[in-house]
């Protein structure tokens, strides 16, 4: 039975996310948190691991839950739950797609979906910006901010900006310089 519970959660995610991964973050930590699945600082750490392995983040958070739920088989419940929607929804798209291309409710409908996207992304992104810079309970010297923290955001990222590199490089950065500064 908790195979199907498992199953049923990643559907419902993998069904409502639209955009991606990223988009899916902010109803992965509703229904991951809400169940004691795991905890805001887990679900941290997991986007972090999530970003820095080879495959689509929200398959390798899916498999990660699934498998500290149960083992045995919990991953594949829910790794089959997030795939489902999306195999099922292409097929859809792919079938009928060419008869409704050019329709214009389709377009707008479509239209509309990127700015839904970027909203789920950009509430996923203030969720983990938030937490990653500021850690009272282990930082209350330095209150809201982790001063290093911050700063190491921002080399990092006016870094990305001026050198398109591969993300693994800033990954690695990342992690050598939080055993080192943090």
């Amino acid at each position: 039975m908790i195979y199907l519970k498992i199953f049923c959660i990643f559907f419902k995610i993998g069904l409502f996310t639209i955009g991606g991964g990223l988009a899916a973050l902010p109803l992965l930590l509703q229904e991951l948190t809400s169940r004691g699945w795991v905890t805001e600082r887990e679900f941290i750490d997991m986007v972090a691991v999530s970003q820095s392995t080879p495959g689509p983040i929200g398959i390798n958070m899916a498999t990660y839950v699934g498998t500290k739920l149960d083992p045995l088989g919990g991953g594949l419940a829910a790794t089959a739950g997030m795939v489902a929607p999306s195999l099922i929804i292409i097929m859809l798209i792919a079938t009928f797609m060419r008869n409704f291309a050019q329709n214009t409710r389709v377009q707008n409908a479509l239209g509309g979906l990127r700015p839904a996207a970027a909203g789920l992304i950009g509430a996923a992104v203030w969720f983990i910006l938030v937490r990653a810079l500021a850690d009272v309970g282990r930082f209350p010297e330095q209150g809201w901010l982790h001063l290093p923290a911050v700063g190491l955001f921002a080399a990092l990222a006016l870094l990305r900006f001026k050198w398109n590199g591969y993300p693994v490089y800033f990954i690695l950065i990342g992690a050598v310089a939080g055993v080192l500064l943090l």
